[in-house]
């Protein structure tokens, strides 16, 4: 099983950013406690805060992997073009926020990447992305 951890902007400041936010834990840390979880499942892990360098990524993992997950971040509220390159791919894709956005600023309550994901899990901080994986995986009840 190969899954894809897909992250977007400023989600390469975890741990420095807003830690009351998002956490004091880098991601990559993370990252290594996560493939430590789930030693049969081949995890590979891309950041970029650009948008198309993200789209490129979903279009080349997504007919090689079993499944993505993806964090997004700003452009979950804003990027048609994220969301059609993962409706376009054969590989199911969870989306995943370290925050509850329900419970922030109104413009994040819109999430257009949503309606093509198998599922969204937002709000329980880094843990969210083992979940994630755990659905794709089929771990889940």
């Amino acid at each position: 099983m190969k899954i894809a951890i897909i992250n977007g902007p400023n989600l390469n400041l975890l741990g420095r950013r807003e830690p009351e936010v998002y956490g004091n834990e880098p991601f990559e840390s993370y990252f290594d406690k996560l493939k430590a979880m789930f030693p049969n499942v081949e995890l590979t892990y891309f950041q970029s805060n650009i948008e198309g360098e993200i789209v490129d990524k979903i279009q080349e993992l997504g007919y090689s992997c079993n499944g993505i997950v993806i964090n997004a971040g700003g452009y979950s509220h804003t990027s048609v073009a994220i969301r059609d390159a993962i409706a376009a791919v054969p590989a199911p894709a969870v989306e995943v926020h370290i925050s509850n956005v329900f419970a922030r600023e109104d413009f994040r309550h819109t999430l257009l990447l949503a309606p093509v994901c198998r599922g969204c899990i937002s709000g329980f901080g880094l843990n969210g992305y083992q979940m994630a994986v755990e659905s794709l995986c089929g771990f889940s009840e």
